[in-house]
C-alpha cells in the first residue's frame, strides 16, 4: 500500500426516541492523558493479532372547558422563560412513551403518582452525521452560525437539546456524504478532521450538561484486513473506537457519555464485550454502551440469553435523524432536519416547526425526570404523557397528530384516526394541590392558520379539585406545566435566500485552516482535505488532496471512484477549470465534472459530463461516474507527478474540453442530464491533488 501523507494542514492547537433502559451512574473514568504511549504499544500488538504480518496503514382563564381558541384571545404578561431542548426528528410532532391509560369515572384521564413512578426520562436529542448532514453549517458566517447553534442547543431559547449524537467518521458514504475518520490509516491519528469535534464543543458551550454520544456508520478500510466487515479483528476495531473517545478528551476536553456499535447494521456479541473491556482498560469505565442502534428485538433476545451481554449493555437505543439539514437539498432526504441551514454563501436559514414541536417536551423536562405510570392514549386519537422531577413539578404533553402529518421515512405507520374531542384530566396524589399550570400551544396546519409554540393564559386549579378540560382539535399540541421558564427565543430574520454564486473560485491557500475540508465541497465518496506540499514552495504549495488509498468498510453504496460535489444543482451551462495532480503512476487518474445529477447513497449511478485524464497517457469523456457511457477517448501527453490544467465547458447540448488551455475535444453531444453540480474526483481510491478550482455557471 502507499504510505500515508506525511504533511497535512489540519489545525493541531484549535480547532426522537424513548429508550427502555435508563442511563445509570458509573465510576468516573480515569484521566486518559497519561495513556497515549501505552495505547500506541497496544495498537502495534493489535496490528499483528493472530499472526497476521500485514502492515496496516494509515436528533387566566377558568379551568373547565378551556379551548385553545379562547386562550389565544387574551394572553397576559408572562412570568419567565423556559428551558428548551429538541426532539431530533422532523417526522412526528410528539412521540411519547405510552405506558397505559387510566380513566376515572366519567371518562377523565387521571394523572397520579400515588402508586409510584414509571420509567426514567433520558432526554431528547438528535444526530449529526449519517452522514455529513452538518457539512455546510461550519461555513456559515457570523452571527448566523451562532444563531443556528443557539436554536439547537441554547437552554431557554429554542430546541436546547438534552442529547447530541455524532457520527464517528469512518471515511465512507453514510447518506448525504462522507465524514473523515480520525485514523485514515493504521498509524495515522488526527483529532482535528471534520467538524463533529467543533459541534460537540459548541453544544457544550451552550448546555454544559448535554449528553454526548458517538456512533460509527462506516469504518476505514484497514480495519477489515481485506474484508468489508468491521468485526475481523474485534480488539482492533474496539481500540479504534476507543481512540476516538480518548482523542475527544485529550484534544477537546470532551467527555463522551455513550458509544454505539454500528448504526443500523449487524452487531457482534463478542465485539460488544470486547468494547466494554477496552473502555475499562483505557480508563473509560463511565462511558456507557448503546446497542445496537437498529431494531430492538434481536439485541433484546440476545441479552436475555447472555447474562454477560446484559451486563455490559447500558441502553437499547436508536435516535432520530437529523439535527440540522445542512447539506445540498437535492441530496437524499433534503430538509429532513430540525432546522434547515443549507446556504452558507448567503447566511439564510429556516427555523422549522420541529424546533418548536420538540420544545413542548424539552423545555419543560430534564433527563432524570420520570414518566407517570398513568399516561396513555386519548379515546378519539392522540396521546398524553406526564413527567415529574419528583420535587413537585409536573409537565403534561398532549398531542393529537393526524396520521397524514405523522408519517415518516420509516417505520411503516399503521393507520389511525384522530377527531375533535373534549379531554378531562384529574390530578391526584402529590399533584392534587397544584394551583396553576402554564400552557403552551402549537397548531400544525397551513401557514395562515399555524401557531407555533405560543404561550396561552395559564390554568388556575385552586377551585377545581385538580380537574380541567381541554377541547382538542386535530394536529394540536399542548404542554401544561408547573415550570414558568418557557420561552420562544428569536433573532431578527436572517438574510434572504440566494442561490450559489455563479462565479466561484478557491485556491485553497490557507496556512492553518480551522476545518480540514474546503468550504462548500461535499465529499460523496473519498475524503478531500487541505494539504501542504513541503516540496513545492511555489504555486501549488497549498492544495486540496484526496487522501484515501483504500476503500472503506462501507455503510452505503460508495462509488468505486472518489468524488466531491459543489455548487448549484440547477446549473445548466458552466465552465469548470481546475489544476490537477495525479500521484499514482500508470494506474492513477483524475476528473472534473459538471451537471452531476446524483449524490449520497445513490452516488454510484450519478450521471453528468466527466472529463478524465490518466497517468497512462489517455483521456476520456463519459456521461456517468462509473465510466460506462463513453463519449470520447484518446491519447494525450499526461503522466503522474506533474500538474495539468483541465477545462470543461458545457453549453446547451454540447461540451468541449481543454488540457493546459489547449483544445482537446469539442462539440460532443450531451443530451442528458440537463443540470447538476460541478465536481472533482479520482479514478480510484488514490492520492491526488487539486488546485485553483474555478467555475463560471449560468442557470
Amino acid at each position: 500500500m502507499a504510505q500515508a501523507p506525511s504533511v497535512t494542514r489540519e489545525r493541531q492547537n484549535q480547532v426522537c426516541s424513548a429508550r427502555p433502559l435508563h442511563y445509570s451512574a458509573g465510576k468516573r473514568a480515569g484521566d486518559p492523558h497519561s495513556k497515549w504511549r501505552r495505547r500506541r504499544q497496544r495498537l502495534s500488538a493489535l496490528l499483528h493479532h493472530g499472526g497476521d504480518q500485514t502492515r496496516l496503514l494509515g436528533r387566566k382563564s377558568h379551568v373547565t372547558h378551556t379551548m385553545a381558541e379562547r386562550l389565544l384571545e387574551g394572553p397576559r404578561q408572562r412570568r419567565g422563560q423556559v428551558m428548551t431542548a429538541a426532539a431530533g426528528s422532523a417526522c412526528r410532532a410528539a412521540l411519547p412513551l405510552l405506558l397505559g391509560t387510566l380513566l376515572a369515572p366519567g371518562g377523565a384521564y387521571v394523572l397520579d403518582d400515588s402508586d409510584g413512578l414509571g420509567r426514567e426520562f433520558d432526554g431528547i436529542g438528535a444526530v449529526s452525521g449519517g452522514g455529513a448532514t452538518s457539512r455546510l453549517l461550519v461555513n456559515y458566517p457570523e452571527p448566523y452560525r451562532s444563531q443556528i447553534l443557539d436554536y439547537l442547543f441554547k437552554p431557554n431559547f429554542g430546541a436546547s437539546l438534552h442529547i447530541l449524537k455524532v457520527e464517528i467518521g469512518g471515511d465512507g458514504q453514510t447518506t448525504d456524504g462522507t465524514e473523515p475518520s480520525h485514523m485514515h490509516y493504521a498509524l495515522d491519528e488526527n483529532y482535528f478532521r471534520g467538524y463533529e469535534w467543533w459541534l460537540m464543543k459548541e453544544a457544550k458551550k451552550r448546555n454544559p450538561n448535554i449528553t454526548l454520544i458517538g456512533l460509527p456508520w462506516s469504518f476505514p478500510g484497514w480495519l477489515g484486513k481485506g474484508f468489508n466487515w468491521p468485526y475481523v479483528n474485534l480488539e482492533l476495531t474496539a481500540y479504534y473506537v476507543v481512540t476516538w473517545i480518548a482523542g475527544a478528551k485529550h484534544y477537546h476536553d470532551l467527555d463522551i457519555d455513550y458509544v454505539g456499535i454500528w448504526n443500523e447494521r449487524a452487531f457482534d456479541i463478542n465485539y460488544i464485550k470486547v468494547l466494554r473491556k477496552m473502555l475499562n482498560y483505557q480508563g473509560f469505565q463511565k462511558v456507557k454502551i448503546i446497542a445496537s442502534d437498529n431494531l430492538w428485538e434481536p439485541i433484546s433476545a440476545s441479552m436475555l440469553l447472555d447474562s454477560e451481554l446484559l451486563k455490559v449493555i447500558d441502553v437499547i437505543g436508536t435516535i432520530a435523524w437529523n439535527l440540522v439539514a445542512s447539506y445540498y437539498e437535492q441530496l437524499p432526504y433534503g430538509r429532513c432536519g430540525l432546522l434547515t441551514a443549507q446556504e452558507p454563501w448567503s447566511g439564510h436559514y429556516v427555523v422549522e416547526s420541529p424546533i418548536w414541536v420538540s420544545a413542548h417536551t424539552t423545555q419543560f423536562t430534564q433527563p432524570g425526570w420520570y414518566y407517570l405510570k398513568t399516561v396513555g392514549h386519548l379515546t378519539k386519537g392522540g396521546s398524553y404523557v406526564a413527567l415529574t422531577d419528583g420535587l413537585g413539578n409536573l409537565t403534561i404533553i398532549i398531542e393529537t397528530m393526524s396520521h397524514k402529518h405523522s408519517m415518516c421515512i420509516r417505520p411503516f405507520l399503521p393507520y389511525f384516526n384522530v377527531s375533535q374531542q373534549l379531554a378531562t384530566f384529574v390530578l391526584k396524589g402529590s399533584f392534587s394541590e397544584i394551583p396553576e399550570l402554564q400552557v403552551w400551544y402549537t397548531k400544525l396546519a397551513k401557514s395562515s392558520e399555524r401557531v407555533l409554540f405560543k404561550q396561552l393564559d395559564s390554568l388556575w386549579l385552586l377551585d377545581s379539585g385538580g380537574t380541567f378540560t381541554l377541547e382538542l382539535g386535530e394536529d394540536e399540541l399542548f404542554t401544561l406545566t408547573t415550570l414558568t421558564t418557557g420561552r420562544k427565543g428569536s433573532y431578527s430574520l436572517p438574510p434572504k435566500s440566494q442561490p450559489f454564486p455563479l462565479s466561484y473560485k478557491d485556491d485553497f491557500n490557507v496556512d492553518y485552516p480551522f476545518f480540514s475540508e474546503a468550504p462548500n465541497f461535499a465529499d460523496q465518496t473519498g475524503v478531500f482535505e487541505y494539504f501542504m506540499n513541503i516540496e513545492d514552495p511555489g504555486e501549488h504549495r497549498f492544495t486540496l488532496r484526496q487522501v484515501l488509498n483504500q476503500r472503506p468498510i462501507t455503510w452505503a453504496a460508495d462509488a468505486s471512484n472518489t468524488i466531491s460535489i459543489i455548487g448549484d444543482y440547477k446549473w445548466t451551462n458552466m465552465t469548470i477549470k481546475c489544476d490537477v495532480y495525479i500521484e499514482t503512476p500508470e494506474t492513477g487518474g483524475v476528473f472534473i465534472a459538471g451537471r452531476v445529477n446524483k449524490g449520497g447513497i445513490i452516488i454510484r449511478s450519478a450521471r453528468g459530463v466527466f472529463f478524465w485524464i490518466f497517468a497512462n497517457g489517455s483521456y476520456r469523456v463519459t456521461g456517468d461516474l462509473a465510466g460506462w457511457i463513453v463519449y470520447s477517448i484518446g491519447r494525450v501527453e499526461v503522466t503522474a507527478k506533474k500538474w495539468y490544467t483541465l477545462t470543461l465547458t458545457i453549453k446547451g447540448y454540447f461540451c468541449s474540453g481543454k488540457l493546459n488551455d489547449k483544445s482537446l475535444w469539442t462539440d460532443i453531444l450531451v443530451p442528458f442530464p440537463k443540470n447538476g453540480w460541478a465536481a472533482i474526483g479520482t479514478h480510484s481510491f488514490e492520492f491526488a491533488q487539486f488546485d485553483n478550482f474555478h467555475v463560471e455557471a449560468a442557470r
